[in-house]
């Protein structure tokens, strides 16, 4: 059982949510604001996108660059994510373009553009529309103002102070109703969305819009399960927080499938409990809430990309090609080798990013293997906690199953395809070992992550849990500010604009 450790009154704990909150958009800012533009994890196609759906403009096929994201493409962009020191001839950088003369400039984008226009083909063009229309919204808001150049870009990716915000009342919320007699809990998991290292949220990209709707889902789908007869209002909430979460990552497909199980075992106990004619209304209303929009996405994919999820023409376009099936077992996932770099790969990853600097990961092995041998432990002692059957094991066991349905989806497509000759994943290293795909799930896996911390440390004191976490974020901070101080400095940032 959960024992009763309430210290914070609930004004108090409020004042502490919102002091997290200040402190993750502070964070977000600092660090979307030093890294330049365009980052290693497609950032310039997701302008693009972001552009052509604040002018109405779905795209129908892979398309080249929209003419109003073509100038912020070619001129305000750093080679130096996959550049190294050595690429340049003289073995210096130019300086930002924008800072040259306006004939100069406009040359540089003459003549860039048509390389552009020739080679870019934005392969992510069948991605669902949710983040892209919200972001289009930004980005004519941002106009509005009378933004352009450099502070537009920069302003796009300041959307994502308002997503980490709420992302910390959401993780916030979520601890509160499945832990409420336990502070640690409810405190450690906001403050670790508020100090994540995850370089997502410095980027143009859809993945930090995931945490937020599978979150909203994920605490709908308890209550949901919780009710006695679900009321319709609930129903709707449920059905349009898993819509959303389709509708902002094809990714999380997975999530889905493990809400669907979720809620046919709910289903199933009503049936059993006499209860099924009196929530029938508001299990068609989940059903056609949440299925309606689903449907109409992948119908338009199928209509303009050729299959339900879009993604035919994306993997035509990186050259993969799918392997026979009685290749797959042949895969190095199949080893203790191969089976190491990927989990530990999805780990540091999720905690961390994906980033480039200079071709070379922007993370260190020792600060890695931290989050991965941490992460293990924890949710050894997450599982062997949730064994105990406390009142919480369904919210528990619903996130461990998410978690373990997202490794396995990647881990299929890491055997299912042979990459050629993509730059990631490759032929040389067959793993999606991408963490911020796994976003979605970031909620769930910390309130079982820091469970995890809780019953490891059930013998100790709150205050002693409390100096823990406090270390814990400490080290996450001062760790981020090592691997990434480099960027600091950079000619092409906010800070040098």
């Amino acid at each position: 059982m959960d024992a009763p450790t309430k210290h914070f009154t609930p004004a108090c704990e409020r004042k502490i949510i919102f002091l997290l909150g200040l402190l993750a958009a502070a964070h977000v800012f600092i660090f979307s604001a030093a890294f330049p533009f365009f980052n290693v994890v497609d950032e310039q196609v997701h302008l693009d996108l972001v552009v052509r759906y604040s002018q109405a403009d779905v795209p129908r096929t892979l398309t080249p660059p929209a003419a109003e994201a073509l100038p912020f493409i070619t001129i305000y962009g750093t080679p130096e994510y996959l550049w190294t020191p050595a690429s340049p001839p003289d073995g210096r950088i130019a300086p930002p373009p924008w800072k040259e003369p306006p004939e100069t400039v406009r040359e540089n984008l003459l003549a860039r553009a048509a390389g552009y226009r020739a080679k870019f083909q934005n392969h992510e063009a069948s991605q669902p529309p949710l983040y892209y229309s919200l972001a289009g919204a930004w980005w004519r808001l941002g106009k509005s103002f009378g933004l352009d150049g450099l502070a537009l870009l920069y302003w796009l990716r300041f959307f994502n102070l308002p997503v980490i915000v709420a992302l910390v009342w959401l993780g916030w919320l979520a601890a509160r109703k499945i832990f409420p007699a336990n502070d640690f809990i409810r405190v450690a998991v906001p403050a670790l969305i508020a100090f994540l290292p995850q370089t997502a949220f410095y980027s143009i990209q859809n993945d930090v819009l995931s945490p937020l709707t599978f979150g909203a889902a994920f605490v709908l789908l308890l209550q949901f399960w919780d009710a006695g007869i679900p009321a319709i209002r609930l129903a709707f909430a449920v059905g349009l927080a898993l819509a959303a979460t389709f509708l902002t990552k094809i990714s999380n497909v997975p999530l889905l499938a493990v809400a669907g199980i979720f809620l046919a075992l709910k289903i199933l106990r009503l049936a059993q409990n006499g209860k099924l004619r009196a929530s029938i209304s508001a299990v068609a209303v989940l059903l056609v809430v949440a299925g309606l929009p689903i449907i109409a996405w992948m119908t338009w994919c199928k209509i303009n990309f050729g299959d339900f999820t879009g993604s035919i023409l994306k993997v035509r376009f990186l050259g993969w090609t799918a392997r026979p099936f009685a290749a797959w077992f042949q895969h190095p996932l199949f080893t203790p080798h191969g089976l190491w770099i990927f989990v530990s790969g999805n780990l540091a990853t999720f905690w961390q990013g994906e980033f480039l600097w200079h071709r070379k990961p922007l993370a260190l092995p020792g600060v890695n293997l931290f989050y991965v041998v941490l992460t293990g432990l924890a949710l050894a002692f997450a599982l062997a906690g949730t064994l105990r059957r406390p009142p919480q094991r369904a919210a528990l066991w619903l996130g461990g199953v998410c978690l373990a349905a997202l490794f396995g989806f990647f881990a299929l497509l890491s055997v299912k395809y042979d990459f050629q000759d993509c730059f990631y994943p490759s032929r040389e290293h067959p793993f999606f070992t991408s963490g911020r795909l796994m976003l979605g799930v970031l909620i769930p896996f910390l309130l079982l992550f820091t469970f995890g911390l809780d019953q490891a440390m059930r013998k100790f004191s709150s205050a002693i849990k409390f100096a823990v976490l406090a270390a814990l974020l400490l080290f996450m901070l001062v760790a981020e500010i090592t691997i990434d101080w480099p960027i600091f400095p950079n000619a092409y940032n906010w800070f040098h604009r």
